[in-house]
């Protein structure tokens, strides 16, 4: 479990650094000379292909992960992962920094589905999958909640003894921290992860009783599509407003990543607890799309430092909340084929970040349409509100009752239940 979070952890780091730091790195490759939308444009564009690129490959590596096993998998994607992220260290034009962007995605796909792919396999009841898959979420978000304002002091930190820096300093620093911290945790993985599979004996035993409905997995795909397209536009339009509208300084816009992080750890803490039955879970999705959905519309209309965080705390809530619902639920339908379904989960998430990250940053400085890109994402939320009332009933009656906490004595090995589990 520890390698397995750091794993998630690394590379949720690894792309939180970039954030804040991205508009000044296009502005010092570009020229001081570069215009507003032209920095908002490569900045949406850059971080949008990395999550498209997690989009073409997550499912790929997922399947993969199934056939041949999750070590050999989660190595691949961590030592290119530590490869690619030392490379954008030393990228000094915007064409490198593009194919950097798709390379690093590329790996990083291989590396959280297949995380989350080994807590299905291991899991050996429905409440030990709730909280693994919360384990792993928190360690991907406190990765992002470290990355931003690490690369931001680092960054700063260095800019005095870097002789290649500029005013803005030199990520070499915390890029290559990350790259060897990736290989460090390639390294645990190697001896800590099996390369063989394990049998799913809890989902193999449910499978007999229940199996969902056809509509059930692409309905929540759906859902996570929209929430991270709002994610997405959220994410971008929050460094490029704060830069350019608010006037706030690296730090500043680094914290309102920070807090944003730090919401989304708290309230999936508190859902996915040992007080929440998993299948309760179904009943957030709704009331959270509706508050994620107010939350998008208020961002552009937040006019100073204060009111931003307040509103930064309620889109972080809800969309906190979501994701780990949509993983769980996903991973409890996927029988043995957790790398691909979990995958698909993966794919359609950065599918929405994207095109919500592209959005944010082409849309940004449309003149004719204010905030459009937060207009558009929060019709989107709306629709996926709709679309989600009809769950619980749906999730509820294709559950396996009493059985979904409890499995035969006979199913269960002992490598599937570490003898700390009470304890967690």
């Amino acid at each position: 479990m520890i390698v397995l979070m750091l794993s998630v952890f690394t590379v949720s780091m690894g792309y939180g650094i970039i954030l804040p730091l991205l508009p000044y790195l296009i502005e010092r490759l570009l020229g001081a000379t570069v215009g507003a939308a032209q920095v908002s444009s490569a900045t949406g564009l850059l971080t949008g292909l990395y999550t498209l690129s997690l989009f073409l490959f997550a499912a790929v590596w997922g399947h993969l992960s199934d056939r041949f096993g999750r070590r050999v998998i989660l190595l691949i994607g961590l030592i290119g992962f530590s490869a690619t992220t030392l490379t954008f260290a030393f990228v000094e034009n915007l064409s490198g920094l593009y194919a950097e962007r798709f390379l690093s995605g590329m790996f990083a796909a291989a590396v959280t589905p297949v995380a989350l792919a080994t807590i299905g396999d291991l899991a050996a009841t429905e409440a030990i999958r709730a909280r693994r898959l919360t384990f792993v979420s928190l360690a991907g978000i406190s990765g992002f909640l470290l990355g931003p304002m690490l690369g931001v002091f680092l960054t700063r930190g260095t800019a005095n003894w870097i002789a290649a820096a500029s005013a803005t300093g030199s990520p070499a620093i915390p890029f290559a921290a990350t790259a060897t911290l990736s290989l460090l945790v390639a390294l645990g993985v190697f001896f800590t992860v099996t390369g063989a599979q394990p049998v799913d004996a809890a989902r193999k035993h449910r499978q007999a009783i229940s199996k969902p409905s056809t509509w059930l997995v692409p309905k929540l795909l759906a859902i996570s599509f929209i929430v991270s397209t709002g994610i997405g536009v959220f994410e971008v339009g929050l460094a490029l407003r704060g830069k350019q509208e608010l006037g706030l300084t690296q730090y500043q816009i680094a914290s309102m990543f920070m807090l944003c992080s730090a919401v989304m750890f708290i309230v999936q803490a508190i859902v996915f607890s040992p007080w929440t039955k998993p299948e309760t879970t179904r009943w957030f999705i709704a009331p959270a799309l509706a508050v994620m959905a107010v939350g998008l519309f208020l961002v552009p209309r937040a006019s100073n430092f204060t009111l931003m965080l307040f509103v930064i705390g309620t889109v972080a809530a809800s969309a906190g909340i979501l994701s780990p619902i949509i993983t769980y639920w996903i991973s409890s339908k996927a029988a043995k084929a957790q790398g691909a379904e979990l995958g698909k989960q993966t794919a359609a998430a950065s599918l929405g970040t994207a095109i919500g990250s592209a959005a944010g940053g082409l849309l940004f400085s449309v003149a004719w349409l204010p905030s459009a890109s937060f207009l558009l994402v929060t019709a989107l939320t709306a629709l996926g509100m709709l679309l989600s009332l009809s769950l619980p009933k749906i999730l509820v009656t294709q559950k396996l009752g009493a059985s979904s906490d409890k499995v035969a004595p006979a199913a269960l090995t002992p490598s599937s239940i570490p003898t700390h589990e009470t304890t967690i």
